[in-house]
C-alpha cells in the first residue's frame, strides 16, 4: 500500500510523515505517552500479525486514519513478534520532556531501528544462540569469483570475517545460519532470500577503509589486520546498517577477526539439513545434535559449544588440544562438580556489554559484570593450585584469562549496587546507600519530606476535625489535602485553603506550605533521580573501559563447555576419539546420541539403543548396506556422520572406541523432499545433492547415502546408484556408506576389490518379521516391502494382492536376468587402478598394431589407421 502524500496533515501527522520518509521499509512505532502508536499501512500489517484490534484516529485528507497501538511498558513482547515475522521496526521516541505551557506535538526522532541482525534485549534473542548480521559483498574485480563476507554479533560484540569462492557461499552461511543477511541479491542462494534486508548502498573501497578505521579510531585498516578488498567493504557495510540502526551511535565491537576456512570440515547445506546438528528443519531444538550432546549451563557455553558443532576442525592438533583439556577436568569428579555449581550461578556477560555499550543497558546488567567477575575469582581459586606446567595449554590458558580479574573494578561494584536492583532505570534505587554522599543527601530530603508529610496529615486531621481526611501526591495538581465532598463544604471557606477540585465523592484542597513541599520532594527527587543515572553511566563506562572483560566472558564460556564435555564422558558410553591426520575410520559399539535421548526419554522398558561398529578400512572403504525400511538403515547413515562432527568438534563420541582420520568434507544425503518453490521434484533435488557430492568429495572425505536413484524409474535409479557406486569407489576414493534397496548392486563386490557388502538384520519369527536394528556382512535377500506396508495400516485386501503380484513379477524377473548383461559393462575408466583395463576388441588391436610398419606408412594412412583402432577399441 503506497504512502499518502504528506500534505494537509496535522502537525503530529506531519511529523509521523517525516519520521516514516527516513524509514520507509519499517514499521514505525511511533511514541504517544504511554503508548507507541502505527497509522496507515503499517497500523494494517502490525493489527493483523500481533492479532490486535485496528481502529482509527482523527482523519487525513477526508479519510479515517487507520491506526492500532501497543503499551511501552510491553513494546519488547510486541517487537519479538514482529521481528519473527520478519518485520523491521523504527521506534521513534519523544526528545524533549513536556514543558509548561508547550504548544504543539512533542519533538520526535527516531532512536532506533529493530531488525532481526541487530538486536540486544533478552526479550529479543534467543540465550544459547548467536545472532548475526552477515554481510556479503564483491571486490572492486566484479568478475572475480571470491566474495568478502563479514558477520557481527551485535549482542555479544563478535565480529569476523573471510574471503571465499562464490560457490562456497551457501555452505558458509549454512553454518552460520544469520539473522540477517546484507548484500547484493543475485548473490544469495534462493533458500536464503527472506533474509535480506535493505541495503540503501554499497560502500566504495575508499569510503569503506575509511569508514572501518574511523570505528576504530585508527589511521589505516592495516592497523587492525590484513583485509582483502573484499572483506574491507563487507565489514563496511556492516559497521554501516548497524549504525544506521543504532541512529548514528556504534556500540561496542571487538576488532574484526580475519578467519580461514581451510581448517574448518566442509559440510553443505543440505548436509546439515540431513544431520538437525543445532535444529531440526522445522526449527525446532529438542530433537538436535546440540541439545542432545550439550551439559553447559551457561548461556554464553551454549552459544560456544553450537559454534563448536556447526564448525568442526580438520587440524588433529587442534582438536586434541580440546580433548587433553576436558580429559584433564575429567581426571577430578568434585572440582567438575565445584565448577558447574559455579557456572550455573554465572550470568551472561557478554550479552550484559553488548546491552550497557548500545545505551540499552538496565542496573541487572551491572550486577551481571559483577557477578561475573566474583565467578573469576572463584575459579581461579579452584583452578591455580591444580594448574602447573604439565596442565593440558587450554587449562593453562584458561587459569590465565581468568586471573585477570579487575580486582578495582569489582570492588567498585559491590560497593555501588545495591542488594535488590529493579528492573528499570527509572525505577530507580539501584545504588547502595553511603557509595555517594550527595546522593544519599537527596535520598534522605526526598524520604524526610514524605515523612513530614505523613505528620502534616495527622496535625490537619486533628485540626479541622476530619478523621478520614488524607493528603495525596495527584499529578496535576501536586500535593493536596483530600477529603469526603460532604466534610469538604465545611473547609472551603478557611483562608488558609485553596479549593482545587470537586467530584461527586471528593473535595481537593491545596496551601501555601504544601505547594512548597510538592517542590522541595520534586526537585529532590528528580536530583536524587538524575544523580543516579549519572552514576549508572560512570560504572557502564568504568566496565566497557575494562578491557579484561572480553577475556574473561571467553574464558567463562570455554569453561562451560569443557566441563559439559567432562561431564559427558564420565559415562562409560562415551568415549574420547583417536583423531589423525590418516584416513582410518573405525568405531566400535556406536549410537546415534539423537535417538537414543529420545528413546531414553519415552522411559520405555523396551526402550533401548542397538550400537553398531564401522570399519572403513583402506582395503575396505566403500560399504554397500542393503536392507528394509525401519531397520535403521538412516539411523546407522546419520550416526557415524555425527560421530565425525563430534570428533573434530573436539567432543565425546557416543561409542566404545573410536578412531578417526581427520574428514576434510562430509557428505549426508539421507531421506529426500521436493522443492516445489523452486520448481524442483524430489529426484531434481536428489540429482542436485548427488552431483555436489561427485564434484567435491575426495580421498579425505566421508560420504553416507541413502537409495540413490530411488526418485525415477527403477532401471533409470539402479544404473544412477551404479554409476555412482563406481565413482566414489574408484574415481573420488572417498570412505563411503551407501545404502540401496537395489540388490543387483552387491554383485559389484567381484568387480571393486574395496567395496563391503553389509546390510541390516531381519529375522522372521511365527509369520513376523524382527527388525534387529543390527549391521551385519552380507546382502538383504528382499526389501520386506509389504511388511512395512502392513504395519502403516494398508487394508488387507491390497497387502495380499500386492504379495501376489510380488512373486508372478518375481519370477518374471528371474527368467530374464540372464539377458540383462549387468556385470558385463563395467567401463574401463571406472575399474578399480589395480584391475587393468581391457578394451572389448583387445586381440583384434594387437593383431592389427603387429602388422604395422610405422616406416612404410604415409601420413594419411598413419592417421587411418589409428582411425581404425579407435573404432576397434570402442567396438564398433
Amino acid at each position: 500500500m503506497p504512502l499518502p502524500s504528506a500534505e494537509n496533515a496535522s502537525p503530529a501527522m506531519a511529523q509521523w510523515f517525516e519520521l516514516k520518509h527516513q524509514e520507509p521499509d519499517a514499521l514505525l512505532f511511533f511514541r504517544m505517552g504511554d503508548f507507541y502508536e502505527l497509522f496507515f499501512a503499517d497500523a494494517q500489517a502490525a493489527a493483523m500479525a500481533l492479532d490486535i484490534a485496528l481502529t482509527s484516529r482523527g482523519s487525513h485528507n477526508g479519510e479515517p486514519i487507520p491506526m492500532c497501538g501497543v503499551p511501552y511498558a510491553a513494546a519488547p513482547a510486541y517487537l519479538s513478534r514482529l521481528i519473527r515475522r520478519g518485520f523491521r521496526v523504527a521506534v521513534a521516541e519523544q526528545t524533549q520532556s513536556p514543558q509548561k505551557g508547550q504548544k504543539g506535538p512533542l519533538p520526535r526522532a527516531i532512536v532506533r531501528v529493530v531488525t532481526p541482525g541487530t538486536l540486544t534485549e533478552d526479550e529479543l534473542l534467543e540465550a544459547g544462540q548467536a545472532n548475526l548480521l552477515l554481510a556479503i559483498a564483491l571486490g572492486t574485480n566484479k568478475r572475480s569469483k571470491t566474495i568478502g563476507a563479514a558477520w557481527i554479533d551485535i549482542s555479544t560484540g563478535s565480529f569476523e570475517t573471510t574471503s571465499i569462492e562464490k560457490t562456497s557461499l551457501p555452505e558458509l552461511i549454512a553454518r552460520l545460519d544469520p539473522a540477517e543477511i546484507l548484500s547484493d541479491p543475485p548473490l544469495i542462494p534462493p533458500d536464503f532470500s527472506l533474509r535480506l534486508a535493505p541495503v540503501a548502498s554499497i560502500p566504495s573501497l575508499d569510503s569503506a577503509r575509511t569508514l572501518i578505521a574511523r570505528a576504530y579510531d585508527v589511521a589505516q585498516i592495516d592497523a587492525l589486520g590484513d583485509f582483502s578488498e573484499e572483506q574491507a567493504i563487507a565489514c563496511a557495510m556492516a559497521l554501516n546498517y548497524i549504525q544506521r540502526s543504532q541512529a548514528g551511535a556504534l556500540p561496542r565491537l571487538s576488532r574484526p577477526i580475519p578467519q580461514g576456512i581451510s581448517g574448518i570440515l566442509g559440510i553443505d547445506p543440505a548436509t546439515r539439513a540431513s544431520l538437525d546438528l543445532l535444529k531440526t528443519r522445522d526449527g525446532d531444538t529438542k530433537y538436535s545434535l546440540l541439545n542432545a550432546v550439550s551439559r553447559t549451563v551457561t548461556a554464553a557455553g551454549s552459544r560456544l559449544l553450537a559454534q563448536w558443532i556447526a564448525a568442526p576442525l580438520t587440524n588433529a592438533a587442534l582438536i586434541t588440544d580440546r580433548q587433553h583439556a576436558w580429559l584433564w577436568l575429567n581426571k577430578s569428579p568434585d572440582l567438575i562438580h565445584s565448577l558447574s555449581q559455579i557456572l550455573k550461578k554465572t550470568p551472561d556477560p557478554a550479552r550484559a556489554l553488548g546491552r550497557l555499550s548500545s545505551n540499552r543497558g538496565q542496573p541487572r546488567d551491572l550486577a551481571t559484570i559483577r557477578d561475573t567477575l566474583i565467578a573469576a575469582d572463584h575459579f581461579t581459586d579452584f583452578l591455580k593450585p591444580l594448574c602447573n606446567d604439565e596442565a593440558p595449554p587450554l587449562i593453562q590458558t584458561l587459569t590465565t584469562g581468568l586471573y585477570q580479574r579487575a580486582e578495582t573494578l569489582l570492588t567498585k561494584l559491590k560497593t555501588a549496587l545495591a542488594e535488590n536492583l529493579p528492573a528499570r532505570i527509572e525505577d530507580g534505587g539501584f545504588i547502595a546507600t553511603g557509595f555517594h554522599k550527595e546522593l544519599d543527601h537527596f535520598r534522605t530530603l526526598r524520604d524526610e519530606s514524605r515523612r513530614i508529610v505523613a505528620a502534616m496529615q495527622s496535625q490537619l486531621s486533628e485540626k479541622y476535625g476530619i478523621t478520614t481526611l488524607k493528603i495525596r501526591h495527584h499529578s496535576q495538581l501536586g500535593y493536596v489535602i483530600e477529603t469526603p465532598a460532604a466534610a469538604g463544604k465545611k473547609l472551603k471557606d478557611r483562608p488558609e485553603l485553596s479549593f482545587r477540585q470537586g467530584t461527586a465523592n471528593l473535595a481537593r484542597f491545596s496551601t501555601e506550605e504544601l505547594a512548597e513541599l510538592d517542590r522541595s520532594i520534586l526537585e529532590a527527587a528528580d536530583k536524587a533521580s538524575a544523580l543516579e543515572r549519572q552514576i549508572f553511566n560512570e560504572l557502564s563506562q568504568d566496565i566497557l573501559n575494562t578491557p579484561e572483560l572480553d577475556e574473561i566472558a571467553e574464558m567463562l564460556a570455554l569453561l562451560d563447555v569443557l566441563s559439559s564435555c567432562a561431564i559427558l564422558s564420565e559415562n562409560d558410553e562415551w568415549t574420547c576419539p583417536t583423531v589423525t591426520e590418516g584416513t582410518e575410520f573405525s568405531l566400535k559399539a556406536c549410537r546415534h546420541p539423537v535417538v537414543e535421548a529420545a528413546l531414553l526419554e519415552s522411559g520405555s522398558a523396551d526402550a533401548r539403543f542397538i550400537p553398531n561398529d564401522c570399519n572403513l578400512q583402506a582395503d575396505q572403504r566403500v560399504m554397500l548396506l542393503t536392507g528394509p525400511n525401519m531397520a535403521g538403515k538412516s539411523t546407522f547413515l546419520r550416526q557415524n556422520a555425527l560421530a565425525v562432527i563430534l570428533a573434530q568438534a573436539g567432543l565425546p563420541v557416543p561409542a566404545k572406541s573410536a578412531q578417526i582420520g581427520v574428514v576434510d568434507r562430509l557428505f549426508s544425503r539421507v531421506g529426500g523432499a521436493d522443492d516445489l518453490a523452486r520448481g524442483r521434484s524430489t529426484f531434481m533435488v536428489e540429482m542436485t545433492e548427488t552431483a555436489a557430492i561427485l564434484n567435491q568429495a575426495g580421498p579425505k572425505s566421508l560420504v553416507v547415502v541413502d537409495e540413490i536413484g530411488r526418485g525415477t524409474a527403477t532401471l533409470d535409479g539402479l544404473s544412477i546408484a551404479w554409476a555412482t557406486l563406481e565413482a566414489l569407489h574408484t574415481q573420488l576414493g572417498s570412505r563411503t556408506i551407501f545404502a540401496t534397496h537395489f540388490h543387483e548392486l552387491g554383485a559389484l563386490t567381484e568387480f571393486l576389490p574395496r567395496l563391503a557388502p553389509y546390510t541390516m538384520a531381519v529375522k522372521e519369527w511365527r509369520g513376523e518379521v524382527i527388525f534387529q536394528h543390527e549391521v551385519k556382512p552380507g546382502s538383504a535377500r528382499k526389501s520386506w516391502g509389504l511388511h512395512v506396508a502392513k504395519l502403516a495400516g494398508i487394508p488387507q485386501s491390497v497387502i495380499t494382492r500386492a504379495s501376489r503380484l510380488l512373486a508372478s513379477l518375481e519370477k518374471e524377473q528371474v527368467q530374464a536376468r540372464s539377458s540383462l548383461p549387468l556385470f558385463e559393462d563395467t567401463l574401463p575408466d571406472q575399474r578399480d587402478e589395480h584391475i587393468p583395463s581391457v578394451p572389448p576388441n583387445h586381440s583384434n588391436i594387437l593383431e592389427l598394431i603387429s602388422s604395422l610398419n610405422p616406416d612404410e606408412l604415409s601420413p594419411k594412412e598413419a592417421l587411418e589407421k589409428l582411425y581404425l583402432i579407435k573404432r576397434l577399441e570402442i567396438g564398433e
